[in-house]
C-alpha cells in the first residue's frame, strides 16, 4: 500500500506529534483521486467522510481534526476556546488530543511547537495570508518567544512553478525589503515567487530561527500531492498537529 503520510523530520519535543498527509490510500474518485480531505472541493462528501476516517484510524487521532474554512487571512482558532472559531487560517491548542489542521493544494502549511511541547499550531500560508500577517498572529497567539518555538514547513508549490504578478511582490515589500530575495524576474515580466522564503524571512523577524522542511514542491510531484495551480479541480491534503503520546510508526 503506498504511504499516505509524510511524517515532518524535526526536533519537536516527543509529546508533539504531526502529520501532512498525501493523496494516495483513499477512495475518492477523479480528480480527487484519493486521499481527499477536502469537503469543499465537490467531492462526494461519503468519499471525504472516508478519508477523513482512515486518516484518523492511520495516525490514532483521539478526536476529528478542527476543520477549519480557510479564507487567506490572519485569523487563529483557539481550540481550547469555549465556542472556537471555524472561520480562520491557523489554530492552535494546548489540550493533549485536539488537532489542529490546515488544508492545502499549493499553499504552505507551517507547524509549530514550544520546545517545551506544551502548545503547537498549524497555520495556512498562501501569499495574501503570509503578506496579511497569518505567522505573526499565530506566533502571537501562542505567546510563546520566538526563540523558544520550532517551526516545519510542509510541501507547497514551489518557486520554479509559482508565478506571479507585481502586486504580490509589492506587498511584501512595502512590508521588509528583505523580501526581494523571495523573487526571480522571469522573461514574461512577472515573477517566480518562493514561500518558503518569504516564510523564513517572515519567522525569523519574529525570532524563530529553529525552522525545517521546505522546498518539497506540490506542483512538481503529481504522484504525491494534489495542485490546485497545476490541475485546477483537484483534492486537498492537510497539515496535522496535535499534542499526544508517541507517534505511529512511519507509513510504508
Amino acid at each position: 500500500m503506498a504511504a499516505s503520510y509524510l511524517t515532518p523530520d524535526w526536533p519537536a519535543p516527543a509529546g508533539v506529534r504531526a502529520a501532512f498527509t498525501l493523496r494516495t490510500g483513499g477512495v475518492s474518485l477523479p480528480p480527487f483521486d484519493s486521499l481527499n480531505i477536502g469537503a469543499h472541493v465537490g467531492d462526494v462528501g461519503e468519499a471525504v467522510m472516508e478519508n477523513r476516517r482512515r486518516i484518523g484510524r492511520i495516525l490514532g487521532l483521539g478526536s476529528e481534526p478542527a476543520w477549519l474554512e480557510q479564507a487567506h487571512g490572519a485569523e487563529v482558532a483557539d481550540l481550547d476556546a469555549g465556542v472556537p472559531m471555524t472561520r480562520a487560517d491557523a489554530a492552535l491548542t494546548r489540550v493533549p488530543g485536539r488537532v489542529c489542521a490546515v488544508q492545502v493544494a499549493d499553499c504552505l502549511p507551517v507547524l509549530l511547537a514550544a520546545r517545551t511541547g506544551s502548545v503547537v499550531a498549524a497555520a495556512h500560508c498562501g501569499w495574501r495570508g503570509l503578506a496579511g500577517g497569518v505567522l505573526e498572529a499565530t506566533v502571537r497567539a501562542l505567546n510563546v518567544p520566538g526563540e523558544e518555538l520550532y517551526a516545519w514547513l510542509g510541501p507547497a508549490i514551489g518557486p520554479a512553478a509559482f508565478e506571479v504578478g507585481e502586486e504580490v511582490r509589492t506587498a511584501f515589500l512595502i512590508q521588509d525589503a528583505r523580501a526581494g530575495t523571495a523573487f526571480a524576474a522571469n522573461p514574461r515580466g512577472r515573477w517566480q515567487c518562493d514561500l518558503f522564503e518569504l516564510a523564513r524571512l517572515r519567522l525569523g523577524a519574529l525570532g524563530v530561527s529553529a525552522v525545517y522542511g521546505g522546498g518539497v514542491c506540490t506542483h512538481a510531484d503529481p504522484q504525491r500531492f494534489f495542485s490546485y495551480r497545476r490541475d485546477g479541480r483537484c483534492g486537498r491534503m492537510a497539515a496535522l498537529i496535535w499534542l499526544g503520546g508517541m507517534p505511529p510508526g512511519r507509513a510504508p
